[in-house]
């Protein structure tokens, strides 16, 4: 996936930067890696891709030196979890993200066990507000349910959390509190300045998202639909940069 003949600049990509290859097809998302594998240092393959062979792209990505996030969002009975995380761990692939139940993560902690797939919880999804999750019978703000959800992260023992960037900074709080530095905080709800917040609810700005706490970006539209994507992901890790 990295054309060899192509000249690039002589830096490394920004390894904060998640790119959500959320596109119809793996040859789109094909496309859109090589235009922006020297600006991106992972790439999120989510369920939309799942649906079209998206672990078999998973492991091309893999296999071409690019960091893969496999953002499925695993939520089954326990056993079921574990047995997933373990083959999937066995891709060599580097962030799955499993939902933010106790006996979930414990399972997938389990399963990735030995290998160098990190498992991070999704605690609540950015495009939920406060009247989604009341409509969802949750008494607690989306605020103080990411509290309660990272606390169980952490009691699992998994690697680290989604997020939106509004709770970033008191995750990295409570992570620290208990000891785990290495907590992953990866954000979703990322827009650089003046862009579109679509269907995020809880949006921030990239400079923004990192200092409050933030480990990881992930991206996707700003990129993804940018008349030029590779430069639309330059841009943004030059703010990342400021950071």
């Amino acid at each position: 996936m990295t054309p060899a003949a192509e000249v690039r600049p002589n830096r490394p990509p920004d390894p904060r930067l998640i790119c959500a290859l959320d596109l119809p097809t793996v040859a789109e998302a094909r496309a859109l890696v090589e235009a922006t594998w020297d600006a991106v240092g992972f790439y999120k393959i989510g369920l939309q891709l799942f649906a079209s062979d998206g672990m078999g792209l998973a492991r091309e990505l893999k296999a071409g030196g690019h960091r893969i996030f496999l953002d499925w969002k695993l939520h089954d009975i326990g056993a079921t979890v574990e047995k997933a995380a373990a083959v999937l761990a066995e891709a060599g692939c580097d962030l799955l993200t499993v939902h933010a139940r106790p006996q979930v993560m414990a399972a997938a902690a389990r399963g990735v066990a030995g290998s160098g797939l990190k498992v991070l919880g999704v605690t609540v999804l950015t495009s939920l507000d406060a009247d989604d999750l009341i409509a969802d019978d949750h008494s607690l703000s989306p605020a103080l349910l990411v509290e309660h959800r990272v606390r169980q992260a952490l009691e699992a023992g998994i690697d680290g959390v989604v997020s939106s960037p509004h709770e970033a900074a008191r995750v990295r709080e409570i992570a620290r509190a208990s000891g785990r530095d290495d907590f992953l905080i990866v954000t979703p709800g990322v827009r650089p300045a003046g862009a579109a917040l679509d269907d995020q609810a809880r949006a921030a700005t990239p400079e923004q998202a990192l200092r409050d706490g933030a480990t990881h970006l992930v991206i996707g539209r700003p990129i993804s639909a940018a008349t030029d994507p590779r430069a639309a992901a330059l841009a943004i890790a030059g703010q990342m940069a400021l950071v």
